[in-house]
């Protein structure tokens, strides 16, 4: 059995690997329009961060507020690193998400005693800490924020918005079959057995400790390396834009519209939601981000509470019973 479901998820991973390499070159060779990878870059940024959340909030049941801490720890991780020397863009991703995960570890072993909206606050204020030594940092710029010269063009891509794109897509991938991975196996099994009920999972003798913090350190891991090419795709980093409320409020929205109980379900949420906030910055103003969604947000809350995936799959069941 354990065998089957290896074979089973070697096989998503190389069937999802071959369908994103497919995308990109059929984005490249299809769109010429520059401004195509700039918005995508930050539809796939979203499903990678809602993807990331969700294995804590989604699975494990933990609301996780500190997004920004993990998402401008990537960031300036990549501003110390292109201080320090000349590195590649992907080693900058794996250092961030290296550090992300550390701290992601750390703050699970604080905080992960604490229950629901205890838990909630302190993530909150960790990522309130977090912006506090930026702002204080000088090498990194402080609270004036620093210039990234990002090249105009990278090897083999052209365009470095393009490259930049091609990243975030692999980026996606592996989020999103890390997910799917887990949901799927024994490790999802035991997430959900601590969202259902804690205290009954730790009598039935499941290690609920020792999974939650590889929940905070995986979750970490990918927010922060969601972060490390942001400084390079706006070229100005300052604390208040790194730490943005959008980052927290679109992480947490778009596994809830999407379903928080199925992989796909953030990366639904993720393609919705950004797109919809991408043509509204062209079409109106970036400032009615929020405000879209908050509506939308309501609306799913009063309509479908378990998200489009919920509402799809409560429909199935309804026409299974006639």
């Amino acid at each position: 059995m354990i065998g089957d479901a290896a074979f089973r998820a070697g096989r998503f991973w190389a069937v999802s690997f071959v369908v994103a390499v497919l995308l990109l070159l059929l984005t490249r060779a299809a769109i010429q329009n520059e401004y195509f990878f700039f918005a995508a870059y930050v539809v796939l940024q979203y499903v990678v961060l809602a993807t990331a959340w969700n294995i804590l909030g989604g699975y494990t049941g933990y609301i996780n507020f500190g997004i920004g801490a993990f998402f401008a720890v990537g960031a300036y991780c990549s501003v110390v690193l292109h201080k320090l020397a000349s590195v590649p863009v992907p080693v900058m991703m794996l250092a961030a998400g290296i550090a992300s995960g550390i701290i992601g570890l750390g703050m699970g072993y604080l905080t992960l005693r604490l229950r629901g909206v205890f838990f909630a606050i302190a993530t909150l204020a960790m990522a309130i800490v977090a912006q506090t030594l930026i702002v204080n940092w000088d090498f990194v710029g402080g609270s004036r924020g620093i210039y990234i010269i990002r090249p105009q063009h990278a090897p083999f891509f052209g365009d470095y918005v393009e490259y930049l794109y091609s990243l975030m897509l692999l980026l996606s991938w592996i989020a999103i079959a890390t997910a799917r991975t887990i949901e799927r196996s024994r490790l999802g099994l035991g997430f959900n057995a601590i969202r259902d009920d804690e205290a009954a999972a730790e009598a039935a003798g499941v290690p609920t400790l020792r999974l939650k913090l590889i929940a905070t350190t995986l979750s970490g891991a990918l927010m922060g390396m969601a972060g490390a090419p942001l400084p390079y795709y706006v070229t100005y980093l300052d604390p208040a834009s790194s730490f943005s409320l959008s980052y927290a409020v679109n992480s947490v929205a778009m596994p809830v519209i999407g379903g928080m109980t199925s992989w796909i379900g953030p990366v639904i949420g993720a393609v919705l939601l950004g797109t919809i906030q991408q043509v509204a910055t062209v079409t109106i103003s970036s400032a009615l981000n929020l405000l879209i969604v908050g509506l939308l947000l309501i609306g799913f809350v009063i309509v479908a509470p378990n998200g489009i995936i919920g509402l799809i799959q409560s429909r199935r069941r309804a026409r299974g019973a006639r």
